[in-house]
């Protein structure tokens, strides 16, 4: 792993966009260990991680009762993960994790680079600057500083996803299908932003010539069993201390935290602000948010469904597994209450293979998928620190909402219609 890592950075060190991004990823990791314990020691994610393993050794009962500086939304187990920073102390603790999420950019861009070899149409070019580029400018990213100011847990994600897509991709046998499946069960453990990505494991299409439908029932029940096992470890934590059940499903779903109001760019952290500028408050508003949630995030899961068993019918590659992945995240992102700027990290890279793997000249790439990663990845925070301006009068952060909508829209047309221009996939059945 370590002479691959040193290879790829040889290589890549050419590019001058790669360097210019290492010198700023290595800037953001400095400016972040100095702004936020001096300045910001109060305000960041990071201090809530840092409570929370305080909690789980010494009062774990009370988890999800404590009031943290924001809300902790994560499943009990992922706790566990927070102990060593604790016992580091919150300065040292900081640094330590951040360092951690430096060298995880190196695995993503290592990972993504070869999942793009994997994938890559044929019409594009033969020599990887391109490629390079676009990891690049991912690096140079605004929420890649958000992320590190805030010591966010949103790339420990980001590599799990891709390293279980690589797997996917690479290795058709059980053992490796397995082993990515868990893999991405690992990632809920991390945060539950990926939960939605499970409805894509299964293998299902409709076949046009028998007029049924298809399951390859064995494969299906393999991937999801796979990714529900880090899932059910859970369970220890919720028989063994019931109140973490009930605070889990209250700070998540039902309690007071969903009606805060903020700059989420949720579809439904939107309407809920409406309401809540229409003189909703208090019980009045907590009794819309679970069946807005509900309302939302079931329309979405239900088209988006749809259209990739239409994208299955249409074409059978493993490929496939890519738009689904997309899906799965844009169906969390407008549907939770919680959809922030720095959690664009987990859905850019997705964004950038599938730049690789439709066309060149891909009529999708360029008006739907290219426009909106240039904006997500470097614009999207101005209306954050607009929406924090506007809020007392104009409480709604929708611009980046819009470009989730395109990219959505941009792969629903994907499904339905293909990409002409599109090299056809290794068939995977």
């Amino acid at each position: 792993m370590i002479k691959t890592l040193i290879n790829y950075f040889k290589s890549a060190w050419k590019n001058k966009f790669f360097r210019y991004a290492i010198i700023l990823q290595v800037f953001y990791f400095i400016f972040s260990c100095i702004l936020t314990p001096v300045f910001f020691r109060d305000s960041n994610d990071f201090l809530v991680y840092y409570k929370v393993g305080k909690v789980f050794v010494t009062d774990i009962t009370n988890l999800y009762q404590i009031v943290y500086k924001w809300p902790f939304r994560y499943f009990p187990i992922s706790a566990l993960f927070f102990v060593p920073f604790y016992y580091l102390g919150f300065d040292l603790g900081f640094i330590v994790f951040n360092l951690f999420n430096l060298m995880l950019n190196g695995v993503i861009s290592i990972v993504l680079f070869k999942v793009i070899q994997i994938i890559k149409g044929e019409d594009h070019e033969k020599s990887n600057k391109r490629v390079i580029l676009y990891i690049s400018l991912y690096l140079m990213g605004t929420p890649q500083l958000f992320n590190f100011i805030l010591g966010q847990i949103n790339l420990y994600v980001t590599a799990c996803i891709l390293i279980s897509l690589y797997l996917f991709l690479k290795y058709e046998d059980t053992k490796w299908q397995l082993i990515a499946s868990f893999i991405l069960g690992v990632s809920v453990i991390f945060k539950p932003i990926t939960l939605f990505l499970f409805p894509f494991l299964v293998l299902i299409r409709y076949n046009k010539h028998s007029k049924k439908i298809e399951l390859k029932f064995k494969q299906s029940i393999i991937r999801l069993a796979g990714a529900l096992v880090p899932l059910a470890l859970n369970l220890i934590f919720f028989l063994t201390f019931p109140s973490l059940l009930e605070g889990f499903i209250n700070v998540n779903l039902t309690g007071k935290e969903t009606e805060l109001q903020n700059h989420s760019i949720s579809i439904t952290k939107i309407v809920s602000n409406l309401f809540y500028v229409f003189g909703f408050r208090g019980d009045s508003l907590n009794m819309i948010q679970l069946p807005l949630f509900i309302i939302v995030s079931g329309f979405f899961t239900i088209t988006s469904v749809i259209f990739y068993i239409i994208l299955r019918t249409r074409r059978i590659t493993r490929e496939n597994l890519i738009y689904g992945f997309i899906l799965g995240i844009l169906i969390m992102f407008l549907s939770y209450f919680d959809t922030w700027n720095h959690h664009l990290l987990i859905l850019l890279p997705l964004l950038i293979i599938i730049i690789f793997n439709l066309s060149r000249t891909s009529i999708i790439t360029k008006k739907y998928v290219k426009i909106s990663f240039l904006f997500l990845n470097f614009f999207d925070i101005l209306f954050t620190v607009l929406f924090i301006i506007t809020q007392y009068f104009f409480p709604f952060n929708f611009v980046g909402t819009i470009f989730l909508l395109i990219i959505l829209y941009g792969i629903f047309k994907y499904c339905y219609n293909g990409d002409s221009q599109n090299k056809k996939g290794v068939n995977l059945e």
